[in-house]
């Protein structure tokens, strides 16, 4: 049995009597009855737990890679956030995240995670979902890499080249590098013509903005 799904096993059913301030109450059960869809994921990056409405959205994708479970084009920099999360570097992430479900389907949804401790020490990650779009994500331009399609929707999104480095954990230069070849794949000349041609293409998710629209 992985940390994680001990780690929820040993949720308490009850909180003694003389504690303020805990959770009262079978813990466990509510996660499971609740309509958000949440789950759990071990120290190894496997889905160790599902509440129902979490197996609804994806399907019963317990003993899955948590990476299986997103589109390519984002699955590295899901993976870094939860080494990050494991390394007890970073603390939570929301965003918008492209999940592919056990028939295939993308589906774009919102998603808040956080780092599962046991101890003191970090066993694990659990999240849930708090809202999912009903119209169909975009598919990935075929000319980019997953990283320039990263870096194409946080430029979308109003970020500065520092911030992209600083969300991606890598250097200036190398962001740099990515928006240039980016720009290339995109025969695009600035990144204002580049979000253009994202959008004519319908390759934004929607949280991305529309060039002049601030």
């Amino acid at each position: 049995m992985s940390a994680t799904r001990e780690s929820i096993g040993r949720l308490p059913t009850t909180a003694p009597a003389a504690e303020r301030g805990g959770i009262p109450g079978d813990i466990h059960g509510a996660l499971g009855e609740l309509n958000v869809p949440s789950y759990a994921v071990d120290r190894y990056g496997i889905i160790s737990w599902q509440n129902p409405a979490c197996r609804q959205l994806l399907g019963d994708v317990r003993g899955r890679r948590q990476a299986s479970v997103i589109a390519p084009e984002q699955a590295r920099q899901a993976l870094e956030s939860f080494t990050r999360k494991m390394l007890g570097t970073e603390q939570s992430t929301e965003g918008k995240v492209v999940v592919v479900n056990d028939q295939g389907k993308r589906v774009l949804v919102e998603l808040s995670s956080v780092p599962l401790r046991d101890g003191g020490r970090v066993v694990g990650v659990f999240g849930v979902i708090p809202h999912q779009e009903t119209a169909p994500p975009p598919e990935p331009h075929p000319h980019l890499t997953p990283r320039q399609n990263e870096v194409l929707h946080l430029i979308a999104e109003g970020h500065s080249t520092v911030q992209i480095a600083e969300v991606l954990s890598i250097s200036v230069e190398t962001t740099r590098n990515h928006v240039r070849r980016m720009l290339r794949a995109l025969d695009a000349h600035s990144r204002v013509e580049a979000i253009a041609v994202a959008h004519r293409d319908g390759i934004l998710r929607t949280s991305a903005k529309e060039p002049g629209s601030d």
